[in-house]
């Protein structure tokens, strides 16, 4: 029983794995379900078996996409005790990671058009903006914000940092592109800060 676990294990990690190579690499319209079980070793079937088809495979990869990020957003964010600091190094890691070429086109590209707008954002919500809504509600709390409502500038900070990143993953010039979202970054969230004197 444990090695038919461990055998069930084994294949859906290879499906993932090669999966989101393909997608990666080729876009989700143009990569094929036969060339993903080819590299794979596997069959049709158990690719249908486990994930039901192409698009099921592609939920799968993005969400562990969108765990990724997530991972990489909490590492960044916890280089700094200070709760400023902490906002400003995530909103930095999000856009970084999201543009990383093994991201960008599954996350940003493909996601939103394959599985549609609402899912997408279900997805997004569960990881990214998740922590993004806990850190602003730790800070209102600390008095470090204006008082306003952390749904609204969750959601508004959240669809700024997507959309910078969209459109950092289309520029030529990828480093000055970068650089001027870093300061427009660093300038936005000033505008949210609630200053000492007021506290």
């Amino acid at each position: 029983m444990k090695r038919n676990k461990a055998d069930t294990d084994e294949t859906i990690r290879q499906l993932i794995e090669v999966g989101r190579a393909h997608f990666t690499e080729h876009g989700y319209a143009d990569t094929s379900l036969e060339s993903i079980v080819q590299d794979a070793q596997l069959t049709r079937g158990a690719l249908y078996h486990h994930f039901g088809n192409k698009k099921g495979l592609f939920r799968v990869v993005l969400e562990s996409v969108q765990q990724e990020v997530a991972e990489f957003l909490e590492q960044a964010a916890s280089r700094s005790e200070d709760m400023w600091e902490q906002l400003h190094f995530g909103c930095r890691a999000f856009v970084i990671a999201a543009v990383e070429p093994r991201r960008k086109q599954i996350m940003l590209i493909d996601g939103p058009s394959v599985l549609g707008w609402e899912e997408w954002r279900m997805l997004d919500e569960k990881h990214s903006m998740r922590l993004l809504r806990e850190q602003l509600q730790s800070m209102k709390e600390h008095g470090y914000l204006h008082p306003v409502s952390i749904d609204a500038i969750t959601h508004f900070l959240s669809g700024a940092l997507n959309e910078i990143s969209l459109w950092n993953a289309q520029q030529s010039d990828s480093e000055q592109s970068m650089e001027e979202t870093m300061n427009v970054i660093s300038l936005f969230l000033e505008g949210f800060k609630r200053r000492s004197s007021n506290m």
